[in-house]
């Protein structure tokens, strides 16, 4: 059986062999798909000079303030809507239709009200976040076992416990999926924001490389975005381990 790391592995060290080769039989011009070694250049000039870290960190905490902001409210407002068929109702038809609207065409608006500071990028972020996430939490709710709710009565758990400890942790696994797509449509939400509206952070990096025809920083802009959200979709995918050890077992 072919291990799984290898199997991983594969298809990133495929797409290195061909950028390699389409490199060196000169199809694209290097304005346009620059060559590995231009970009690890561009990676440790900007790395050196401090300017990579200064923009990792200014979208991180961008990203991990609104990612924040609609975690809570993405969980709460799913787990009301979830229980609470009233309250499904009531917000249903409003939050649904403000789904349909592309993350792009909020960003004009947005910036028009509140100007192009931290409080747009982060009103932006926590838009992007907020559905997946609420939508994944109202379905781990709603698939909870009917019968061990109506166990749960029998025994008369207040609503309290009947959350603690039946629908949460039904529920969990959905929320977390919920999350992880919130955590990936957040970085892409804040390199869309500071490409529009913004003088620092990773996504103006490349929209400035861009104009600049810089490919070479575009691309490590991109590299270190994909990096970083990997790294924390491995911490979110450790805590869900930690959090439903049963899923493990099932597993």
């Amino acid at each position: 059986m072919i291990n799984s790391k290898f199997l991983s592995l594969f298809l990133p060290i495929t797409i290195l062999i061909v950028w390699f080769v389409i490199e060196k039989l000169h199809i694209f011009s290097s304005a346009i798909l620059p060559n590995i070694g231009q970009v690890i250049e561009s990676f440790v000039n900007q790395l050196t000079s401090g300017q990579l870290i200064n923009d990792i960190l200014t979208s991180f905490i961008r990203v991990i303030q609104g990612y924040l902001i609609a975690v809570i409210l993405g969980v709460v407002l799913g787990v009301l809507m979830g229980i609470n068929k009233n309250i499904n109702s009531f917000f249903y038809l409003t939050l649904t239709s403000i789904r349909q609207i592309p993350m792009l065409a909020w960003i004009p608006l947005i910036v028009l009200w509140f100007g192009i500071g931290e409080t747009s990028k982060i009103i932006v972020i926590v838009l992007a976040a907020f559905f997946p996430i609420l939508i994944n939490t109202i379905s781990g709710i709603k698939s909870t076992d009917p019968k061990l709710i109506e166990v749960g009565k029998m025994y008369n758990l207040s609503k309290l416990k009947l959350f603690t400890k039946i629908y949460l942790p039904s529920a969990i696994p959905s929320i977390f999926v919920g999350l992880k797509l919130g955590l990936g449509i957040s970085w892409m939400a804040v390199v869309g924001a500071e490409i529009i509206a913004a003088t620092s952070g990773i996504g103006y990096r490349i929209n400035d490389a861009r104009s600049l025809m810089q490919p070479e920083v575009v691309f490590v802009g991109m590299i270190v975005i994909a990096i970083i959200g990997l790294l924390m979709e491995q911490i979110l995918n450790k805590i869900s381990k930690i959090l439903t050890p049963w899923m493990n077992k099932k597993a």
